[in-house]
């Protein structure tokens, strides 16, 4: 290849494994002659039709727990993990944490901007709880440990479901690199204390980041938000000035990167339960199901990226154990 010639090679929205460009939403054949190449008045591309079904001979790996330590994939050379680790550190410095799903970290540009927060909804059984140990996987991956809120279940269940799915978490968490914590053990006596329904928000807030900084977590997930909040939706206001100081609180730490989940019931337009989540956070990513042509299908829906250069898509994704979630490509191609 000639010096200085375009290629998609080593460029952050082009997949080597799948050929596909995330910020076109096509496949490309030929690397060394990209298609944006072409729309600034390059030279011809060469490119598959976006029409129809993409043939994936060899899908995205997602993020897997072996032993004690996050591991790449067996099938991947030991040069293309070196690239892959190079390429995330890279991000880092420039202030983007890689999510680890496969194709998602394409679409954004590099990951989710640092520091700041970031709402995963969708209806029960989409996989936001993957979603959200995926992402805390992939710190551990960059030695950067998180810290895992669980709200609706006990963390031991949680702990335990995953480890069936593939990822045993358990060496991680004896190493301090992850912490699993429990609303119920951690956090009752803030509401119980006093008899108090409503406490201030800085005060959860710096509870929260007292687990934070005891293993140094630059990685936080809160699964699901709306319980943390002892409240009636009829008072939206108060609601939403408790997010808006809880959030601001956490992120005005600057380097933790906080993912929380929202449970959207069966049918509902809403992204949250309360209304007003999705406004205070800097991005949004729906998850759901829907039955296509016959088939139902899993759809990642980015609703919102604030500071990114990415427009409302949607996208196909599947879930494998062991791997978690995975990109397969745009609606508009698939379907």
């Amino acid at each position: 290849m000639a010096s200085g010639k375009r290629s998609c090679r080593g460029c952050i929205f082009y997949n080597s494994e799948t050929g596909i460009c995330f910020r076109y939403g096509i496949r490309i054949a030929n690397p060394d002659d990209p298609f944006c190449a072409k729309l600034e008045g390059g030279r011809s591309s060469s490119l598959v039709p976006a029409s129809g079904s993409v043939n994936y001979d060899s899908p995205p790996r997602g993020v897997t727990v072996s032993s004690s330590r996050v591991q790449a994939p067996r099938a991947r050379s030991s040069m293309s993990v070196r690239r892959t680790q190079t390429l995330k550190k890279d991000l880092m410095e420039i202030g983007l944490e890689p999510t680890g799903i496969a194709g998602l970290d394409e679409i954004l540009g590099g990951g989710f901007i640092r520091g700041k927060t970031y709402l995963v909804a969708g209806e029960t059984g989409t996989g936001k709880t993957l979603f959200s140990i995926q992402f805390l996987l992939t710190g551990v991956q960059l030695n950067e440990p998180g810290v895992y809120l669980a709200i609706d279940e006990p963390s031991s269940h949680v702990i335990e479901g995953i480890r069936r799915f593939g990822w045993d978490v358990r060496p991680l968490i004896r190493k301090k690199m992850l912490q699993f914590l429990d609303m119920k053990e951690h956090f009752d006596k803030i509401y119980l204390k006093g008899g108090r329904i409503k406490i201030e928000p800085r005060y959860v807030a710096e509870n929260i980041l007292e687990h934070v900084e005891r293993i140094n977590a630059k990685r936080l997930v809160i699964d699901p938000i709306a319980p943390l909040m002892y409240t009636s939706q009829a008072d939206v206001l108060w609601v939403r000035e408790y997010l808006r100081e809880l959030i601001f609180t956490l992120e005005r730490k600057g380097d933790v990167t906080t993912v929380m989940t929202s449970e959207v019931p069966t049918g509902s337009t809403s992204f949250s339960r309360f209304g007003v989540e999705e406004f205070l956070a800097t991005g949004i990513i729906v998850l759901a199901l829907q039955e296509l042509k016959g088939k139902v299908v899993r759809i990642m829906y980015i609703r919102k990226m604030r500071w990114s250069p990415v427009p409302p898509s949607k996208y196909i994704f599947r879930i494998e154990p062991g791997r978690g979630l995975i990109l397969e490509g745009p609606l508009n191609v698939q379907y």
